[in-house]
């Protein structure tokens, strides 16, 4: 009679725990839905100069600045049909503050070509995003042959002897070389899913319960 007892304690345990775990998947849908209304609210407005903007994730701005060549990086990344090649990224100071501008992507074959030098640097449009943090899974960067897998703030701070803002500036508009990453509300998602992964493993076992207890009680 203990052992039943304590058999059942164990199985009511997990079925809370995985009906804990998907109400809080829940909680994390209503939160991600919320997110991305507000971004694609904040996509949809003109941009603003960068001196009047909220310094805030997928801020739209407009800006001048002056570009740096010579700390040029290039970073591994594919485009938006898959296909492996670099995003070009450059200091910029704008308004007395350093940051780091995305021009866009380039195949590989085009890396160092003269056509990248050219920009210009007055009144561009931009959206602001977040600096994404290293991903520990990635590989190391080679910075002396500028080739780069992840925005590490320390790898930048020794190839360019500067700190810059927490914020990236993606450059928008028609360019073609390098190509502008479009950027939009397209954010992962997936806590629907998870969601109801879980409460059918709670399901599941309260079923299979029932069908034990009917068999031996």
């Amino acid at each position: 009679m203990k052992s039943k007892l304590l058999f059942s304690i164990f199985v009511y345990f997990f079925i809370l725990v995985f009906i804990g775990l998907g109400s809080w998947q829940l909680v994390r849908l209503n939160w991600k839905l919320d997110l991305i209304s507000k971004i694609e609210q904040s996509l949809k407005k003109d941009p603003i100069n960068i001196n009047q903007a909220d310094r805030k994730n997928f801020v739209r701005i407009t800006a001048s600045g002056k570009i740096d060549y010579d700390k040029q990086i290039y970073l591994y990344n594919l485009n938006d049909e898959g296909k492996p090649g670099f995003e070009v990224i450059n200091p910029i100071i704008v308004e007395n503050e350093n940051y780091l501008i995305n021009r866009g992507w380039i195949p590989f074959e085009m890396k160092d070509n003269n056509e990248l030098y050219s920009f210009e640097q007055s009144n561009f449009m931009g959206t602001l995003r977040l600096q994404p943090r290293a991903n520990i899974f990635k590989p190391e960067n080679d910075i002396n042959n500028n080739y780069w897998f992840t925005l590490n703030r320390e790898d930048i701070f020794k190839y360019t002897g500067k700190e810059f803002s927490e914020y990236l500036i993606y450059l928008g508009g028609n360019y073609e070389i390098p190509k502008p990453k479009k950027i939009t509300a397209n954010i992962s998602n997936n806590h629907k899913k998870y969601a109801l992964t879980w409460f059918s493993l709670a399901i599941s076992i309260f079923l299979i319960y029932l069908y034990f207890r009917k068999k031996n009680y």
